[in-house]
């Protein structure tokens, strides 16, 4: 199972995308306090929409602790600081694997990632972009994984069911 670890987030509808990333992927969601919002806040429901059943939360008081929880396991951590390309990394075909994100204002703290900078994994961008969304990154990372595993347990084909009412007039235009 791929494991979603967000840092201190800040930003409810962050957190809202990211659990529907979670359910579509079948990931668990942790979040490490401080929140920066309320796990009641109408913006993270509204977000996560109709998700919700789908994905574990669990919460954890500091990274600590839910390192201590899951000791043994693979941990990589997403930064801007890191030297290595998230896709050039090969991740463990099988178990769980933890992807960390830090915070939308700092990401994670330079110490923490000085302990584990081996582990340290970046999106490239071109000079002078900050970092991209939160959001966006931890969807960008985790199909990165799911890609490398071949999308088991995942779906790999939809279809039409004919039940679209369209006015067809943007149908002139393909």
């Amino acid at each position: 199972m791929i494991h979603i670890v967000l840092v201190e987030p800040e930003i409810p509808q962050n957190t809202g995308n990211i659990a529907r990333t979670c359910a579509a992927t079948g990931s668990r969601l942790h979040l490490v306090e401080p929140l920066g919002f309320k796990l009641e806040d109408r913006y993270l429901k509204r977000a996560g929409l109709d998700y919700w059943h789908m994905v574990q939360v669990d919460t954890y008081p500091d990274l600590g602790s839910l390192m201590k929880k899951w000791t043994g396991n693979p941990f990589y951590y997403a930064s801007t600081k890191a030297k290595r390309n998230y896709a050039e990394v090969q991740y463990p075909q099988e178990g769980d694997i933890f992807l960390v994100f830090g915070k939308e204002s700092r990401g994670l703290p330079e110490n923490l990632l000085a302990k584990v900078y081996d582990h340290c994994i970046r999106i490239p961008m071109i000079e002078g972009a900050r970092s991209l969304n939160l959001s966006n990154s931890v969807a960008i990372v985790t199909y990165e994984v799911l890609r490398q595993r071949e999308f088991r347990n995942l779906s790999g084909s939809g279809a039409l069911t004919g039940r679209d009412e369209v006015d067809g007039t943007w149908m002139d235009y393909i």
